[in-house]
């Protein structure tokens, strides 16, 4: 017997179809530090068909790299729109990587046309050799502002102007790239994920889904995470295929400006990460801040922790989701919903798991040689994935071997599952701290540090011992920015951790650096600390 279905290939061009035909009325603003203008999806997709046009004319066909170096705005929305639905690959650069980083990505993955902010353009374009192997640069925002610059360019708006709309998208292979992101490249250069139109159709079902985002007709999305970094974690995929409307921040990111688009727009959705979240929090202690519109924050890129979690269902009265990925997921893996069958407080303890699996994806851990570690909630090993959108490779030379014989993706991080399938991270395979022979699992640790009174936000990594040849070094900020007793902080942790986990070296900063997607930078923090720019104490006595 055969199937007697239809072969509808999946892809951005449906997606984008579905939204402006079903969902024409709702909503996509932008807002100017002030207030929120407001276009309707139909005028969205009118104007994204109209730069497919364009496009098209200027010569991009099937698998031209188009890049875009912008903020989450008007026209970078149009460009993930138009861009994969007429057969081009999307490639959205990540505007805080070094300009060096950006010269080898945009060569890399062989950028053809850049569609860049202007403001974020003038800051770099002097030392950018890849802008001279363009064959079309468009500029939005003021383009008074690269006026001076010696470069060919048109403006965005000129540039649709007098287009007419790409009445009908070409019929593309499912398989076909549609999108590229690149990782950070913080344990060598930056590699190419490169997602096909299948997978982001089939993570947008499952973002959709009411064990993942629950994301309809009747949702605001605050989108907060940068267009640039994966897909935006697919929102605006998943947000137009379900008729969500989006408030876009441009470049207004800060805890004041966040609380104006959320009192302007009453948001129903957002996700971000815990640096932003712990901004707002003491921001909420000087004003208070009305959430009550959201039904849900979702909080990933790094470990939240249950204090975190606590402080925001009790400030804001919102359930505070973690959630775990990669560039190499799409990202979506797993997310901490609890199951409908346990209390309170079962479930704000679930929540500050890493959590269990989406409906599409598996996940295992092995130890060093690929065999089963049990899944009892205490054995730690490798974390490996697979599913319909995880990636089987990278762009270019670099592609083979990504995978085990087996097929699946190892993720580079240590962890644990429980017999419920709930994921726990504890750490970075290359942060994890060896102690006396003894495994020390920093993200872990950090966990616990951020969880005591008057913390905001810790990172431990390793420093050399002569004894055990490696100890943990807590570096923390503190809400009041008054250094803390690190003698106390060492004592509390001593119902919370192992005693040899405790650290006797810690530091106390203004604040922590971060990567261009909000996680601690260890890297610049282990910098730090070698060039004697961070200078740490050491607190001995039994904790």
């Amino acid at each position: 017997m055969e199937a007697t279905m239809m072969h509808e290939p999946l892809g951005t061009a449906a997606i984008v179809a579905h939204g402006e035909r079903i969902h024409a009325s709702s909503r996509i603003g932008l807002f100017d530090g002030n207030s929120i203008a407001w276009r309707s999806y139909s005028e969205t997709a009118h104007r994204a068909r109209k730069l497919a046009s364009g496009l098209a004319a200027a010569g991009v066909a099937n698998n031209t790299r188009v890049a875009t170096l912008s903020w989450n705005d008007f026209a970078h929305f149009e460009t993930y729109l138009a861009v994969p639905a007429m057969g081009a690959v999307l490639h959205t650069l990540n505007l805080r990587l070094h300009v060096k980083q950006l010269d080898f990505i945009m060569r890399d993955a062989g950028d053809c046309v850049l569609i860049a902010d202007a403001d974020l353009l003038a800051a770099i374009a002097a030392d950018l050799p890849a802008l001279s192997d363009l064959d079309l640069l468009i500029v939005t925002g003021d383009i008074a502002k690269v006026s001076h610059l010696d470069m060919n360019f048109v403006g965005y708006e000129d540039f649709i102007s007098d287009q007419p709309p790409m009445a009908v998208f070409p019929q593309l292979e499912e398989t076909a790239a549609a999108a590229t992101c690149y990782t950070s490249g913080s344990t060598g250069n930056p590699k190419g994920v490169v997602y096909s139109h299948r997978t982001i159709f089939l993570h947008s079902l499952g973002s959709m889904a009411a064990n993942a985002f629950g994301l309809s007709d009747r949702d605001r999305v605050l989108l907060l995470p940068p267009m640039f970094h994966a897909n935006a974690w697919g929102l605006p995929f998943s947000g137009w295929f379900a008729g969500a409307d989006f408030v876009l921040p441009g470049p207004h990111l800060g805890p004041d400006m966040i609380r104006r688009m959320v009192r302007a727009s009453a948001p129903t959705f957002t996700a971000t990460v815990p640096t932003i979240l712990n901004d707002l929090l003491r921001a909420d202690h000087d004003e208070p801040i009305d959430m009550s519109s959201f039904r849900m924050v979702v909080a990933g890129g790094s470990a939240v922790s249950e204090a975190l979690i606590e402080e925001v269902e009790k400030s804001w009265g919102v359930p505070l989701i973690q959630g775990w990925g990669m560039t190499e997921t799409s990202p979506i893996c797993v997310l901490s919903h609890p199951p409908a069958d346990v209390d309170a407080e079962e479930a704000r303890r679930l929540r500050a798991k890493s959590g269990r699996p989406v409906a599409g994806v598996r996940v295992r851990i092995v130890n060093d040689t690929g065999q089963p570690v049990p899944e009892d909630g205490q054995s730690v090993g490798r974390l490996q994935v697979r599913g319909a959108w995880i990636a089987r490779g990278y762009h270019g030379a670099i592609a083979a071997d990504a995978l085990t014989d087996d097929g699946w993706l190892d993720t580079g991080d240590a962890g644990t599952i429980d017999e419920r399938g709930y994921v726990q991270i504890t750490d970075r395979l290359k942060d994890l701290i060896k102690s006396g022979g003894e495994w020390i699992p920093s993200a872990e640790l950090e966990n616990h540090i951020a969880s005591l009174p008057g913390i905001d936000l810790a990172a431990v990594i390793g420093v050399s011992d002569s004894r055990w040849e490696e100890r943990p070094l807590a570096l923390v900020t503190t809400r009041d920015g008054a250094k803390p007793d690190f003698g106390a902080l060492r004592a509390q942790l001593r119902s919370r951790v192992a005693r040899f986990w405790i650290p006797e070296n810690w530091a106390h900063l203004e604040s922590l650096p971060l990567t261009g997607v909000g996680k601690i930078d260890k890297s610049a923090l282990r910098e730090m600390v070698a060039t004697g720019k961070t200078v740490f104490e050491r607190v001995d006595g039994s904790p």
